[in-house]
């Protein structure tokens, strides 16, 4: 069930309804059986897998808790985190890296003859999975007491608002609001669905009509040269950022309606002034999960100056993976693991979130040229990146850079034609996205529509 769908906007006013009037101590149950019912309307097999792996990492939690034998407790750890990470290498990886292996292979006239698994990819299973991890992880560094009641751990990991494409909520924030009661409140509503309403506004009307173009000139990289290549490049910068946004105002606004709050996913982060900046703003619940239960794990930068750049490396090499199964994203994450090394070779300091904070700080400073210089730099170094993250291959993106060069009309280049009107439609939307991202980094949008009168509201 995708959000943009009309299934969506009858399956949500029901599911609040019903909520609030459902006696307390049944909430949860009612929560989470619309959360299965959200989840197995793309696949009934889709909730086994969700139930084994809420199971699984609801059981070594409490076996954790159970014993104070470090070597038992470590066991139980492995064990829930091979689980998640074997379902997710069955599920997402296992084909990418035998046809690679086979591939790989054949070139050496070697014989290889494992056949590809005919399955489907189980839809948020990269979400759910990062979230049972990071909570066994915590409850083994006892940074967090394990779930006692079977049932809010499975609403936890199943929430429908955040189960198909995040924010990857953590336990300690989510966990306890399970167990308050939520009120009805009418300025939360309201708060929920302008949210929900920008969201679909970003995906609607911006992310799904860029796609179109950027589509026609992606899928046939030989045909386009110079001006629509960069059209389409500079359109999907905008796409998907709409796209993964929105999905995360959608699920926060939809969670607020209930009373429930998700943490912040994105943050204007073209208006980032650094590379550790854009991650203090990109898909931020991603970004901090592999900062905590990666970098800082590897040794972060508390290690040897050559450590830090291998172990950046490694995570944004992993973070690529993550997005997808294809060696295009793996060269998007390197090319950031390389962005990042550069910054701290340069600034001779990491970590991620202090320098995003001391970034964030200065953003809030007055406009200046040198500051707009360093976010049209950053806007182009991550532009760059999201060519190889959007191209079918390494091939597909190589074509496009080296035709994109080629700014003058060549025999056989082709051009996008487009509806006047739907240009119109297309550069309005960034330009009012723009104009609110402006207002966000200054005053709040939620603030300043408050300000105004109902009618303009």
């Amino acid at each position: 069930m995708l959000f943009t769908s009309l299934q969506f906007l009858l399956f949500l006013p029901l599911v609040v309804v019903i909520y609030f009037v459902s006696p307390l101590r049944y909430r949860w149950l009612w929560l989470l059986a619309a959360s299965y019912y959200f989840y197995m309307s793309w696949k009934l097999e889709y909730g086994i897998l969700l139930l084994l792996a809420t199971t699984i990492a609801y059981t070594m939690a409490r076996l954790m808790a159970g014993t104070e034998d470090r070597a038992r407790r470590k066991l139980f750890l492995t064990i829930s985190i091979a689980t998640s990470l074997g379902m997710l290498f069955l599920f997402k990886y296992f084909n990418f890296f035998n046809e690679s292996l086979s591939t790989f292979l054949t070139q050496f006239s070697l014989p290889y003859a494992v056949p590809g698994l005919e399955i489907l990819l189980p839809v948020g299973i990269s979400f759910y999975t990062f979230q049972t991890m990071s909570y066994t992880i915590d409850v083994y560094h006892r940074r967090l007491a394990p779930e006692t009641h079977f049932g809010i751990f499975a609403l936890y990991v199943a929430f429908f608002p955040q189960l198909a494409a995040g924010p990857i909520t953590r336990a300690g924030i989510l966990l306890p609001q399970f167990h308050q009661k939520q009120p009805l409140d009418a300025q939360r509503i309201g708060s929920g669905l302008q949210l929900i309403l920008w969201g679909f506004f970003k995906k609607i009307v911006i992310a799904d009509r860029l796609a179109v173009y950027v589509a026609t000139v992606y899928n046939n990289p030989d045909a386009y040269h110079g001006l629509p290549i960069l059209i389409a490049t500079y359109f999907f910068a905008f796409q998907i950022y709409c796209d993964f946004s929105a999905y995360s105002d959608i699920a926060i606004g939809a969670a607020r309606l209930m009373g429930y709050e998700l943490m912040r996913n994105f943050r204007q982060p073209y208006f980032a002034t650094s590379i550790p900046e854009f991650w203090g703003r990109w898909h931020i619940s991603l970004s901090t999960w592999f900062r905590d239960y990666l970098y800082i794990p590897l040794g972060g930068n508390r290690v040897a100056q050559w450590r830090v750049y291998l172990n950046l490396l490694i995570v944004f090499v992993v973070s690529g993976l993550w997005h997808g199964a294809n060696w295009t994203f793996v060269m998007w994450g390197a090319l950031h693991g390389v962005y990042s090394a550069l910054t701290v070779a340069w600034s001779r300091g990491w970590p991620p979130a202090r320098a995003a904070k001391t970034e964030q700080a200065r953003s809030a400073q007055e406009f200046s040229w040198g500051k707009l210089g360093k976010i049209l730099l950053i806007f182009h170094l991550v532009l760059l990146a999201w060519v190889f993250f959007r191209a079918d291959s390494i091939g597909d993106a190589f074509t496009l850079l080296r035709n994109a060069t080629h700014l003058v009309p060549i025999n056989g280049s082709s051009i996008v034609l487009i509806n006047p009107n739907q240009w119109i439609i297309a550069l309005g939307a960034i330009g009012i996205l723009l104009a609110v991202n402006c207002l966000q980094e200054r005053i709040g949008m939620a603030q300043l529509l408050a300000r105004q009168p109902i009618w303009l509201r």
